[in-house]
């Protein structure tokens, strides 16, 4: 991974579950589903084992996602983790993850975030919550601050990706739309958002 997350796919896969073996199952049926990017959430158990145990596979590249302190981006960095995703702009957490060499890729909902963000030297922006601030709203913020790279996360559809697209979005973080139906279900819904994506990026 160089400066940036290589968005070829437009797509990072959530793990948020409850117990490790469940996140582990999802983690692996995304892989075989050819998703290469994976966030591993604080709240799951046993997230650093995951990190460390997905980070050793080919073919994917490994995050923290829910990253609330310099501990957390320690522990992160200790694991393989090659990027780090926040809910929010925390000035400790993204200078932390830039010294530790990951990419930092911090939450942001206004434009006043949005400044601290890249003043505090993040990479990449995480729009959230997606679905509840919209499109419209991305696309305005978006031209004070030129040349970015943005990832929308939380409450993405199927059916919203052209928008999102259309606003400026390179990335989507989706976690219960690739998991909600269940292990069986993941590579369908892989399959179903990387068309949605590939679509609206060639339109």
């Amino acid at each position: 991974m160089s400066k940036k997350v290589n968005f070829d796919s437009g797509l990072v896969a959530i793990i948020r579950t409850k117990t490790a073996n469940e996140g582990r199952e999802y983690a692996q049926a995304l892989l075989e589903a050819g998703v290469d990017l994976i966030e591993f959430t604080t709240t799951t158990p046993e997230v650093f084992n995951l990190i460390e145990e997905f980070a050793a596979k080919p073919g994917v590249q490994v995050g923290l996602g829910t990253a609330m302190d310099k501990k957390h981006v320690a522990n992160a960095k200790k694991a393989g983790a090659k990027f780090v995703i926040s809910p929010h702009t925390s000035k400790e957490v993204i200078r932390v993850t830039k010294k530790a060499g990951l990419i930092s890729i911090p939450g942001v909902a206004s434009p006043t975030e949005i400044a601290d963000a890249l003043r505090y030297g993040a990479d990449m922006l995480k729009f959230f919550p997606a679905s509840s601030l919209g499109p419209n709203f991305l696309k305005a913020v978006r031209d004070p601050f030129p040349g970015q790279t943005w990832m929308a996360t939380g409450g993405i559809t199927v059916d919203s990706i052209d928008s999102w697209v259309k606003s400026g979005c390179s990335g989507f973080g989706l976690g219960g739309p690739l998991t909600n139906g269940g292990v069986a279900q993941v590579a369908a819904r892989v399959a179903e958002f990387r068309d949605a994506i590939r679509n609206a990026k060639a339109n």
